[in-house]
């Protein structure tokens, strides 16, 4: 690792600050954070993130609830950061190109062949190294990055010192080539500044609406309107807005959702929160959109939730099923296949599922939920484990035959093998759960589920398919 270290190396300036300034003290802080942060809300692998970048006693916990929603496991070839100068005003972006980043966690390589190229080659780009020196809103992201990604990747630290929307669509142009899944944008800013606790979550939904949209010229259109509202103490809506505006340029009109994480403000703290003069953070993660998978909104996945919940309880007589005030409409009324598991704690109760399906999907998860707590490999669970049942769903895709192994993609898929009338099949969170690597991911499957034998794979039929999972609480013992 000593050979990518030079003299030039970015320190560490806000350590001690902004975030605990020795490695221990970081650890134990950021593992705290990671503990009460929001769970992932898919297994989808998240090609950008916006992450706030106060001190970490105010926006610490929505930044960790930002880079939860990165997958356990998940690699990325480079890490653009993106970040807009609190403490200058210059043509463009400036790009570090004199050595590496270092937190008190370790150094991180900075791309120093691509930061190179962005300077000489686009105008829009400069390598001045005053902006990174001076400003905290990049430096505050790397220590959540190391706590997800160690520090085996390339980060792109890019700092914006323009104001100009032109400028900011010329910066998202020269960045396109690289804006695909192998790599990940992190977006930092914060939300509204200082006005009162209710006003700030007033507009800071208003923004986050705007924002999610996808649509640049709706944010801009909505940082104006609050503007002109004249809210008592609002400084700005989104400190960053140039590299927020920077990413909704990069997917305008392209696949990708974007998905809102968590809203706190510096008013939630309840040891320093003032409710007079807040700031306001928001966690937003974005998504690209395949054509060969559905997509479950958060409101399907809680009215399927729901409708196990209910028809759980009903076959073991603690309430009667029905369906009032639930939506079943959209996704809910597709023919997809689904897997229902149950657990007590970390332990696996039952799991019962089917890969095609005549019926609508919430009438498939109405069945599987009963069948599940009738799994013949497990004990029956009494009515007071019940009540207290962890109830995961994964929603399929339809099944692809594959016709090698290396089109298989760890925690992406799942897989069914099937051999004349045997098969088998291990739910595409499973290689996460065990930390499986392919071999043995193929090896457990044909020998555990389908019965045949370690190498059995090798002349069976393969599959992949992928699923949207979701669960009513957090598993744990």
């Amino acid at each position: 690792m000593t050979r990518w270290l030079t003299s030039q190396d970015r320190e560490p300036e806000f350590a001690g600050r902004f975030y605990p300034g020795t490695k221990k003290e970081l650890k134990n802080e950021l593992s705290q954070l990671f503990l009460e942060a929001e769970k992932p809300k898919t297994s989808d692998k998240p090609q950008a993130l916006i992450s706030p970048h106060a001190g970490y006693v105010f926006s610490g916990q929505v930044a960790a609830s930002a880079f939860n929603q990165i997958p356990d496991g998940a690699e990325y070839e480079r890490v653009f950061v993106l970040a807009s100068s609190h403490q200058m005003h210059f043509s463009g972006a400036s790009v570090f190109t004199k050595g590496n980043y270092k937190t008190p966690l370790g150094t991180i390589r900075v791309d120093l062949e691509l930061t190179k190229e962005l300077s000489e080659t686009s105008r829009i780009f400069s390598d001045r190294t005053d902006p990174h020196y001076f400003e905290h809103s990049l430096e505050v992201q790397l220590p959540f990055l190391q706590h997800k990604l160690g520090n085996e990747f390339l980060l792109v630290p890019i700092i914006l010192g323009t104001q100009s929307k032109a400028e900011v669509k010329l910066i998202a142009k020269a960045l396109e080539p690289w804006y695909n899944s192998k790599n990940l944008f992190v977006i930092s800013t914060d939300f509204s500044h200082y006005p009162e606790y209710k006003d700030a979550n007033e507009v800071d939904d208003i923004t986050a609406e705007a924002l999610v949209s996808g649509n640049p010229e709706k944010l801009l259109d909505t940082i104006e309107s609050n503007r002109e509202r004249r809210i008592p103490g609002l400084a700005t809506s989104m400190c960053g807005w140039t590299s927020v505006l920077t990413l909704m340029n990069l997917t305008v009109n392209k696949k990708y959702r974007y998905e809102r994480i968590q809203y706190l403000n510096s008013g939630d703290n309840p040891v320093y929160g003032g409710k007079d003069r807040v700031v306001g953070y928001h966690a937003i993660a974005v998504y690209q959109i395949r054509d060969d998978i559905f997509n479950v909104s958060e409101k399907e996945k809680q009215a399927l939730l729901e409708i196990a919940r209910r028809s759980l309880f009903d076959s073991y007589g603690l309430e009667k099923y029905n369906e009032k005030g639930l939506d079943l409409e959209g996704t809910l009324q597709l023919n997809l296949g689904a897997f229902v598991s149950l657990y007590n704690g970390k332990e696996l109760r039952g799991c019962i599922g089917q890969f095609e399906s005549d019926k609508p999907l919430f009438k498939v998860i109405k069945r599987l939920a009963v069948s599940s707590s009738n799994d013949r490999r497990f004990e029956k669970a009494g009515e007071e484990m019940v009540k207290n049942m962890t109830i995961e769903i994964s929603v399929l895709s339809p099944l692809k035959k594959i016709s090698s192994i290396d089109e298989i993609e760890l925690g992406r898929h799942g897989i069914y093998l099937k051999k004349d009338f045997i098969s088998g099949t291990f739910l595409p969170q499973v290689a996460t759960k065990t930390g499986w690597d392919l071999e043995h991911f193929l090896g457990h499957c044909s020998r555990d589920k389908a019965g045949l034998g370690w190498d059995g794979w090798k002349d069976a039929d393969l599959f992949v398919y992928e699923a949207e999972v979701f669960s009513n609480k957090q598993i744990t013992d």
